[in-house]
């Protein structure tokens, strides 16, 4: 069984609530926060500061929210909401690139850990590549973007790739746009 800490017990933890409006009720925003922490047991453990959010609704006392985060930087009053939105908006950027790399297309799954040798890395690492031509792709070339935009999602966008060159030889990556473009009747940008 888990041993709860006693910084609670001790006094150690330092407590802050906001009243906030949802759009749809109050909630009550709860951060507690404590600094130097050992990171784990023994005399040469890092220190650590520690807070969490726990985010209940104000008429029912339920659960909407909770996590918690260790950071390097100095935990106060006055800190502890930018740093708790920060820990916040990098779980959500991480989570929605996930999100993007294992249902959009890319199929990057949990099982890729598995493997032999290090074809596991290796694929892994050939679809993050993939996803990061992607992302350049989309902010330099117009005929991708409107391609993009034309078709919808990453999954249709593969799909028909994967399609077109099984039937047909493209010479390169640009009389593949092109063609394309020109089957959804779309100029060329």
């Amino acid at each position: 069984m888990k041993k709860s800490p006693c910084w609670p017990k001790i006094g150690a933890v330092a407590q802050v609530s906001d009243r906030r409006w949802t759009g749809h009720g109050y909630a009550v925003w709860t951060y507690r926060y404590v600094n130097q922490v050992p990171l784990r047991a023994g005399p040469k453990a890092l220190a650590v500061n520690w807070c969490e959010l726990t985010i209940v609704r104000a008429t029912t006392g339920a659960v909407l929210y909770h996590n918690a985060w260790t950071t390097d930087h100095q935990l106060t009053e006055d800190t502890i909401r930018p740093v708790v939105s920060a820990g916040r908006s990098r779980c959500k950027i991480e989570n929605e690139n996930n999100n993007v790399l294992k249902n959009h297309g890319y199929y990057l799954e949990h099982n890729y850990g598995h493997g032999q040798q290090y074809l596991a890395a290796v694929v892994v690492m050939l679809i993050l590549l993939a996803f990061l031509f992607h992302t350049v792709l989309q902010l330099c070339d117009e005929k991708y973007r409107r391609l993009r935009a034309a078709l919808g999602t990453r999954k249709t966008f593969f799909d028909d790739i994967r399609a077109l060159t099984r039937y047909h030889y493209f010479r390169g990556w640009e009389q593949l746009l092109d063609f394309m473009l020109a089957g959804l009747e779309l100029t060329p940008g």
